[in-house]
């Protein structure tokens, strides 16, 4: 047995076996990332489907996708690669891609546009060895990197990763325990340090699902917006008011079709609530 150092779940994995996340493993009295290489989606696309809208606007960029996640969030909509039985079940059969074959092929779609690698579509962070070591090769390569992720990672993980990171797109879900804990299966304290800190060392911005009936009051989103804008650099100058914040709106799907999909004038107020102290606020899904 092994105990894993990623995240707050710190599994204690038995040896042959996966931890929460579905893609780290206990493999001769250690935890290794079994997903290492396992591309389960590839594709070029406009670098603001991360979205990130004020890095490279009107680029492309070739995002990268294996499989697992270490929330539960109960209307992902990446459910096939990421935690469902149906994600699991593909683990086994998941094209195994090198570094050194990953960012050949970014290089190949520089013609096309292509500025560079995105770490996306599952969590990229259970798999963040295989990040580190392709961002490394993209970068000796002229390459820039994106990781799209749900921040939920101890803060070695992050500092690993950062030399080799130009800019993440971070889901901050809300902005309660109760919501973190109880419906995502997460911890805001830990996504919180992770923003903080990745906002010293890149270019940030962030996305928030609005969900009815759980993280759609305006004092949430208040307090959200209020928290980004007070965030420091290493100097103590604030930094968090030009922090990119997107604002989507929810479908039902997977799990949660208990709801009607968020209301557009609701997402439209929410923004507004927060451009009382974010300079960029872009609304989605509308």
């Amino acid at each position: 047995m092994a105990r894993c150092d990623v995240c707050f779940h710190h599994c204690d994995i038995p040896e042959g076996r996966r931890g929460f996340c579905g893609a780290r493993a206990c493999a001769d009295g250690r935890v290794v990332a079994e997903n290492y290489g396992r591309i389960t989606a590839l594709a070029l696309d406009p670098v603001e489907k991360k979205p990130l809208r004020r890095f490279h606007p009107g680029s492309m960029i070739l995002s990268a996708g294996s499989y697992g996640c270490n929330l539960r969030c109960p209307f992902c909509q990446n459910h096939e690669i990421s935690w469902s039985p149906e994600a699991m079940r593909l683990a086994g059969r998941a094209e195994s891609v090198s570094p050194e074959a990953l960012v050949r092929a970014a290089v190949r779609l520089k013609p096309r546009g292509n500025i560079g690698l995105a770490f996306t579509y599952n969590e990229p962070l259970v798999g963040w060895e295989y990040v580190r070591d392709a961002a490394k090769l993209a970068r000796e390569a002229g390459l820039v990197n994106a990781l799209v992720t749900n921040g939920t990672a101890e803060l070695h993980v992050l500092e690993a990763l950062a030399p080799y990171i130009d800019a993440m797109n971070i889901d901050l879900k809300g902005f309660t325990d109760r919501y973190y804990a109880r419906v995502l299966g997460g911890s805001l304290g830990m996504v919180k340090a992770f923003v903080a800190r990745a906002a010293q060392r890149c270019h940030v911005e962030l996305t928030t699902l609005v969900v009815p009936g759980e993280n759609d009051s305006e004092d949430e989103m208040r307090a959200l917006a209020d928290w980004v804008a007070g965030l420091e650099d290493t100097d103590g100058r604030r930094i968090g008011g030009d922090i990119p914040l997107h604002i989507s709106r929810f479908f039902p799907r997977f799990h949660m079709t208990d709801r009607p999909a968020t209301d557009v004038r609701r997402v439209y107020r929410l923004a507004d609530v927060a451009r009382e102290s974010l300079k960029y606020v872009y609304t989605g899904n509308c």
